[in-house]
């Protein structure tokens, strides 16, 4: 993994996240939080374990340690729903991707390589950044697949989700 694939994974992260919320919100508030039977039961609630994920791993990839009882500032629960309101909930989301942005710009191929070491569970974690990045990417995009799975299911289609599809429309000259 290299800094130019952490920064192509975090704006496909951003571009991904725009797309679901963009279809999620020509649902009602209703059909969002809408039981159907997924991990974190609705559309609302799965798009609000995103955020508290990224919340959580934000916070370790910038060294900050929480407050005891709590996983991050704020979050004391994987499934807890942090913002009700929708549109409160991608205001957040549209924050944390620029934080990711702004730590994937900082990554170096050296840091890359070093230890990342946090407390989770009361137990010492320590292991190669890497893997942190590469697990922070995949997790998003895990659960987004569910996210779009259920949209389609319920009327709005984001559309491609595929990560050439990113870099090839990114790749395309402007007109003029």
């Amino acid at each position: 993994m290299t800094p130019e694939v952490v920064r192509a994974l975090a704006r496909y992260n951003r571009w991904m996240n725009e797309k679901v919320y963009a279809s999620a919100a020509l649902l009602s508030d209703e059909e969002r939080k809408r039981d159907r039977r997924a991990f974190f039961k609705s559309i609302h609630g799965t798009l609000n374990h995103l955020l508290v994920a990224d919340r959580i791993w934000l916070g370790r990839l910038h060294g900050v340690v929480p407050p005891d009882g709590l996983l991050a500032s704020g979050v004391r629960a994987l499934d807890q729903e942090l913002f009700a309101d929708f549109g409160e909930l991608r205001a957040e989301r549209e924050r944390a991707d620029q934080a990711i942005d702004a730590w994937a710009a900082a990554v170096t191929s050296a840091s890359l390589g070093e230890p990342l070491r946090y407390v989770a569970g009361g137990r010492r974690r320590e292991y190669p950044l890497w893997w942190v990045v590469r697990h922070l990417f995949n997790h998003q995009t895990h659960h987004r697949g569910q996210i779009t799975t259920l949209l389609v299911q319920a009327g709005p289609d984001p559309g491609s989700t595929d990560l050439l599809a990113m870099l090839m429309e990114e790749a395309k000259p402007l007109p003029g």
